[in-house]
């Protein structure tokens, strides 16, 4: 499962975020260090289900006449706070845990109502755009400090004649998500001495920046956008390469509205509807919540998901059934699962997805769609169902 970290300083709305995308019980809070232990949760990144081609809607769980929801993991950590690569505030457990994330969602406070150490300011005083920057550097320090404090095995392992610098490399990233693609793309950016012991600071500080963007990419989340100066929005999309504005707290209040029947919306919806007898301030809340989604298209917590997982991590959602007729599994399930690859991946690697041992004896593939056979070099595009044929059961 794609796991997703929810990163920022404290209380710009991380833990908001959290419970809105998961509806988990966490704590929300109007001061620092809301989150002390990091909360692990389920959400779901938001796709066209395959079963619109069909006559019938597929009734599983995660589809909502169309709309299929596909699990992702969701962390929310402590909030960082300048000198937290040092072990400041609760750095240390911050950064902890974001080693096993795939994507960082960078929550900014883009009202400009708390300052750096995450502290109620003046509406508007505080400059958001300190935030996206901030993010990034505190993580390439974690990233350079960890390279820096391994440096002298990597220039003793360098005098052996095996001794081969992706493979050490490697070695001591894995920790941090590092495969060895990774390390060969960024080492293959570089100029560099051949001898570990010539490399410089400078040296070792790029390579953790871009170990770090190459495993930790990062979409600058822009919440509290229903009280933020236009011109502060202006700014994030100015400063970072990918921003979605965002109203936390307002698709949390939608999720509950639903959940009580009070009306009709699906997470991700650009509109929802009034569908049972709300009290004046629930109304008034509502309406407010409608006022930014008709500006930006929602309420910005599924688009900032399905940015990351779709945009930024460029993967696809594939669906492997038995029955490549019926697009069943073998209780008659209408298209029961579904999984996200990057994309470029074969039916083979839908198969290892599914279990080691489907894999390991996969004979071919047929597309469901198509009718038709596939070859093991096939690239699976957005939406595929796929029926595999293995000697596992």
């Amino acid at each position: 499962m794609l796991s997703i970290a929810l990163a920022g300083k404290p209380n710009a709305g991380k833990s908001t975020f959290y419970k809105a995308a998961t509806m988990a019980d966490v704590d929300v809070g109007n001061y620092p260090f809301t989150t002390i232990d990091p909360n692990r949760g389920v959400s779901q990144a938001r796709t066209e289900c395959p079963c619109l081609d069909r006559e019938e809607r597929c009734g599983d769980e995660h589809c909502h006449d169309g709309k299929r929801y596909v699990p992702v993991e969701l962390i929310d950590v402590a909030g960082l706070v300048p000198g937290a690569h040092e072990g400041r505030g609760l750095g240390n457990q911050f950064l902890d845990a974001l080693t096993n994330a795939d994507v960082i969602l960078n929550v900014v406070d883009a009202s400009g109502g708390t300052n750096a150490e995450g502290e109620p300011v003046e509406l508007g005083s505080y400059d958001p755009v300190q935030d996206v920057d901030f993010v990034e550097e505190e993580m390439d320090l974690w990233l350079a400090s960890i390279v820096e404090r391994n440096w002298e095995s990597i220039g003793r392992k360098s005098r052996s004649p095996e001794f081969d610098l992706d493979d050490a490399l490697v070695d001591m990233l894995t920790g941090v998500g590092a495969t060895e693609y990774d390390v060969a793309l960024v080492l293959r950016s570089m100029e560099y001495p051949e001898d570990p012991f010539q490399w410089t600071d400078e040296h070792k500080e790029e390579l953790a920046r871009k170990i770090r963007q190459q495993t930790k990419p990062i979409v600058v989340v822009a919440n509290k956008a229903d009280v933020a100066p236009a011109e502060n929005l202006a700014r994030l999309r100015e400063a970072a390469d990918i921003v979605v504005p965002c109203t936390a707290e307002g698709e949390l209040a939608l999720r509950q509205a639903a959940n009580a029947g009070l009306v009709d919306y699906d997470p991700g919806d650009e509109t929802f509807e009034v569908t049972g007898d709300l009290s004046d301030a629930q109304a008034k809340g509502l309406e407010q919540v409608r006022g930014v989604m008709d500006e930006f298209g929602g309420t910005g917590v599924q688009t900032a998901l399905n940015t990351a997982v779709y945009d930024l991590l460029d993967h696809v959602t594939a669906y492997p059934v038995q029955n490549e007729g019926r697009w069943t599994d073998g209780d008659g399930n209408v298209l029961p699962d579904a999984f996200l690859l990057p994309s470029g991946s074969t039916p083979k690697d839908l198969a290892y997805a599914v279990h080691s041992d489907i894999g390991d004896g996969y004979l071919h593939a047929v597309d469901a769609k198509a009718g038709r056979r596939v070859g093991e070099d096939h690239e699976l595009e957005e939406g595929d169902v796929v029926k595999i044929v293995s000697t596992a059961r």
